[in-house]
């Protein structure tokens, strides 16, 4: 939930409060409930209690298995760090006045940086009494933006900095990015389902063989 904190909140027996607001497992709203309550639906679940929300009143609590999600926090914070150092920003430039061979060049130049995962600074540079006419470059990076919408789209709309006038536009997650990442997800979600539905993975696993054989 947004209102988690970066450290770690408390936990089960840690929550020292009379009552809290209880959101089930499934994010399902419970109410205000005392928190021996709270605490024994939890280990009923074989669950943690987290006390999400402290500052609100009463303290917001979620039933949850915290390690799961301690796990996958630390993985999306893992992923978001890698694709920002993986990322580069590659700086397109134009004319107010750019001739169509040139403009598809530039076009075809950016469509290939964000194939590529790279972002793409669009900047056209002003010269002289172009200035005076910034709704022109706006309408022509709009256009650039919608020419490569089908590799990326808008991070960043169009301001002034200085002499120019720059945009920002970010790659769509490759397919190898999206499967990544529901690569991750499945494993993330292996230990709940080995605690659930454990007697269902053998047969699972002999289907799979079945089905490699077939092929």
């Amino acid at each position: 939930m947004k209102e988690l904190p970066i450290s770690d909140p408390r936990t089960n027996d840690r929550i020292r409060v009379p009552e809290v607001r209880l959101v089930g497992p499934s994010g399902e709203q419970v109410g205000v409930v005392k928190i021996e309550v709270a605490l024994r639906l939890a280990q009923e679940a074989d669950l943690d209690l987290v006390e999400v929300a402290p500052n609100s009143k009463p303290p917001v609590a979620k039933i949850m298995d915290y390690g799961k999600f301690k796990y996958e926090e630390a993985q999306k914070a893992k992923e978001a760090r890698r694709n920002q150092a993986n990322t580069i920003l590659k700086e397109v430039r134009f004319r107010l006045k750019i001739d169509k061979h040139d403009y598809e060049t530039k076009r075809k130049r950016a469509e290939g940086f964000l194939q590529g995962g790279d972002k793409v600074k669009a900047m056209i540079l002003f010269r002289g009494r172009e200035q005076s006419r910034p709704d022109q470059g706006v309408r022509l990076l709009q256009k650039f933006a919608e020419d490569v919408a089908e590799f990326g789209s808008v991070e960043s709309t169009p301001t002034i900095d200085g002499r120019n006038m720059v945009m920002v536009i970010g790659p769509h997650k490759t397919k190898a990015t999206a499967k990544a990442e529901a690569d991750a997800r499945r494993a993330a979600s292996k230990p709940a389902r080995s605690r659930s539905e454990a007697t269902e993975e053998p047969g699972d696993t002999t289907h799979s063989k079945e089905e490699e054989k077939d092929a």
